[in-house]
């Protein structure tokens, strides 16, 4: 069905209307989108005012709910994606992600999928610990076999991600955590070198400080069994650490997260460990918990002098917290459990986007030490502005359930609403609707091309460098189109030097640069930081390790990391492998019918083949290649049991393939044209991305036929949905032309 952008008054950019109506506005039976922005915001506002009433019977819920509006409509803050889509509608689910607890039982286990499941179809995100799972080849002593350890159980919760798919709104996202001195951690380690596997988890490792000390020494460190909890042998910790860095310096992952830091700050520990966290890593959640996250837009507030304007920053963290806070009461829980310790703790994380914009506004470069005063500066004020106004809740609404106990049980802080108030999350579909940047990253680009949704491009730049550009007369459209080729402005010599250093990209800042500023926004954060730590291509597996090392040292609950080119690519180009000489020399006769043109040899009466099993978003579908002493000549496939369109098409679709191949068309010029057609539902299939049923058929024919899918240009990840090119921060994938994430 064609897209057709909403109608608005509000200063939303087409990529903004784009993800709105893919995304957040509400459809009709049809599918037709029957809300504009200002209705959804309206939607919004109005829902998450409600539960004033709750308190006082008297609150102006008016009131409140225009001060909500407004607080969005500036685009000062926005909530995070579930409550724009949901909220005060008949899902209603509120919440982004959440923690469940995983026990060393099979009845545990699928308790915990069922779950999972729940929770995706509700469009949240999970995280488990697998730590409590007894490892590979130990007993089972119910049934005298052997466990098949927490990998193989990752995989069940794999598929069942892989079956929900959420309706195309958010697609479901899991966070694998295993602890370091787990014994399957070198396993785990590598468990996603394999692109074929486990596609819908990211996963991290539990790093305690007694590994990390036990790095710093050189020393070994003891592998626990955790049906035990007796030690079962050592490994050198600095050889499990490179292991770690290795795989993260080929694909990303895995992530790490400093466990023993992450409790230390956990602000209910008469209530457990925390062992896990949410998807993206930077909200640490006891099981059953849920996160419910807003960020603030801080390029909104800075005053044409270049400062910033603190007191418009507090009256919106106060109105965030307030909004946040109404957020667990209106929320529809997908499970009593959920709903219980949620309650109980009342955890919130305003966070921030727009961090690049701010710094920009105030001519200062992201990386210099003014930056990193900027954040600590910024972010101090928020945490403290944030813990105010639970404080001010709290004496009308009395303490979070769980306060006794807890870290502000003491005579200086008798009133608390929320155990933590602030997080710095991914922002990355809602910095799209409010025109930010994204998090506290860089630019991804001062200039990049957006697909449309015609299949045509267009070349977008950011406002504040065109409108620097005009003032000082450089702009053009065919200098914006060089800048799009790489994103970067840094070796363009007709652009001025002071422009340079304030408009930088994620790859023009060190990774030493991209920590500091991490560091320093962690510092007054309760919970954690999202964000990615870029490297180039070239850097080396020695960089990575340092970066994680520095980490350590600055006081991060955790990291992720990003090569430039590490990830498997869904760009296809052909190449022809070398084959046989005389095959490459041998013509194919092909008929001449009457009129002249060319007519398809005859099906010979004998042939020889092969019959190939694709794995596809749509199912399997059987790919049958034959051929004779000539050349091949035809193809069949089936999609399992499909009937009716689907399987007429595909009969349409191979029939012609072989009509070609029997005329004298090579297989590469077949496999060029098929190669790379997209449907909405791709699939991987034996390390290789299907990108739709005539790509799968390409995929088999291009084997058969000796030619090579090969990936030479590992610098692109494709949107599933779109087509466009991913970009990875804020420890996430995120595309920009419709919004698509995992995340956020």
């Amino acid at each position: 069905m064609e897209l057709e952008l909403p109608r608005t008054s509000l200063p939303l950019s087409n990529n903004a209307l784009v993800v709105l109506a893919r995304r957040y506005l509400k459809r009709d039976e049809l599918g037709q989108v029957i809300e504009t922005p200002e209705d959804m915001f309206h939607r919004v506002a109005k829902a998450i005012a409600q539960p004033d009433q709750n308190y006082d019977k008297d609150a102006d819920i008016e009131a409140l709910e225009k001060r909500f509006y407004e607080m969005m409509t500036s685009f000062k803050f926005m909530p995070n994606s579930p409550t724009l889509m949901n909220a005060g509608r008949i899902l209603g689910q509120l919440s982004a992600c959440f923690v469940l607890p995983i026990d060393d039982s099979i009845e545990s286990i699928f308790e915990a999928v069922k779950h999972t499941a729940m929770i995706h179809k509700s469009g949240g995100g999970t995280g488990f610990s697998f730590s409590r799972i007894r490892p590979e080849g130990d007993i089972v002593k119910t049934t005298h076999g052997v466990a098949s350890g927490p990998i193989s159980f990752m995989t069940i919760f794999d598929v069942a991600t892989e079956t929900i798919k959420q309706g195309g709104t958010r697609r479901g996202a899991n966070m694998g955590i295993l602890r370091v001195d787990h014994p399957d951690i070198e396993k785990f380690i590598k468990c996603k070198t394999q692109t074929d596997r486990l596609n819908n988890f990211n996963i991290s490792v539990a790093l305690t400080e007694q590994f990390m000390t036990a790095v710093h020494n050189c020393e070994s460190y003891p592998l626990i069994n955790p049906r035990t909890g007796l030690e079962v042998r050592r490994l050198p910790a600095d050889q499990v650490f490179s292991q770690i860095v290795k795989a993260a310096w080929d694909n990303g992952e895995p992530g790490i997260i400093f466990i023993d830091r992450i409790n230390k700050s956990n602000p209910t520990p008469n209530l457990g460990q925390i062992e896990s966290t949410n998807p993206c890593g930077e909200q640490p959640l006891l099981p059953y918990e849920s996160c419910n996250l807003g960020s603030i837009n801080l390029g909104k507030f800075v005053k044409d002098d270049c400062t910033i304007d603190f007191d418009d920053l507090k009256r919106t963290v106060w109105d965030a917290v307030h909004f946040l806070d109404n957020v667990i009461d209106a929320n529809k829980f997908p499970l009593k459990e959920i709903e219980r310790m949620t309650k109980k703790t009342r955890k919130i994380g305003l966070g921030v986007m727009g961090f690049a914009d701010m710094l920009i506004s105030m001519k200062v470069p992201y990386n210099s030490e003014k930056a990193i005063e900027i954040a600590q500066n910024v972010m101090k004020f928020i945490d403290e502005e944030s813990k105010k106004a639970s404080v001010e809740l709290a004496k009308k609404r009395g303490n979070f359930p769980a306060y006794e106990g807890s870290i502000y049980d003491n005579p200086e802080t008798p009133y608390m609403r929320n155990a933590t108030t602030t997080t710095i999350a991914p922002t990355g579909t809602i910095s799209i609707i409010a025109g930010a940047s994204s998090g506290i990253e860089p630019l991804f680009a001062i200039s990049y091309i957006r697909k449309v949704l015609d299949g045509s491009e267009l070349v977008e730049a950011h406002p504040k460098f065109v409108e620097e550009m005009k003032e000082r007369g450089l702009f053009s459209t065919e200098l914006m189109e060089k800048i799009a080729s790489t994103g970067s402005i840094q070796d363009f010599d007709e652009i001025p030097d002071d422009l340079k250093s304030i408009f930088v990209t994620s790859m023009d800042v060190t990774p030493e640069d991209h920590i500091n500023i991490q560091a320093a926004f962690q510092i007054h954060t309760d919970n954690a930081v999202s964000k990615t730590i870029n490297f180039p291509e070239e850097a080396t597996i020695e960089d990575v390790k340092k970066a994680y090392i520095l980490a350590w040292q600055k006081g991060l609950k955790g990291l992720t990391i990003y090569r430039y080119g590490s990830r498997p690519v869904q760009v296809l180009n052909l190449k022809k492998k070398e084959v046989k000489k005389e095959k490459e020399n041998k013509a194919v006769e092909c008929r001449e019918a009457p009129n002249g043109k060319i007519a398809p040899r005859p099906r010979p009466r004998r042939t020889r083949g092969i019959t190939e099993r694709v794995r596809t978003g749509c199912g399997n579908l059987y790919v049958t290649i034959n051929w004779d002493d000539d050349d091949f000549c035809e193809v069949f496939a089936q999609m399992g049991k499909a009937g009716g369109c689907a399987a007429c098409q595909i009969e349409a679709e191979t029939r012609l393939i072989s009509l070609a191949l029997r005329s004298g068309v090579s297989p590469k010029a077949i496999i060029k044209q098929l190669s790379g057609i997209r449907c909405p539902s791709p699939s991987w299939d034996e390390g290789k991305q299907v990108l739709s049923c005539p790509d799968g058929v390409a995929k088999v024919l291009a084997g058969a036929a000796d030619i090579e899918i090969d990936r030479k240009e590992p610098n692109v990840m494709n949107c599933p949905d779109c087509g466009a090119t991913l970009d990875f921060e804020e420890g996430c994938a995120l595309c920009r032309s419709c919004g698509y994430s995992k995340c956020s």
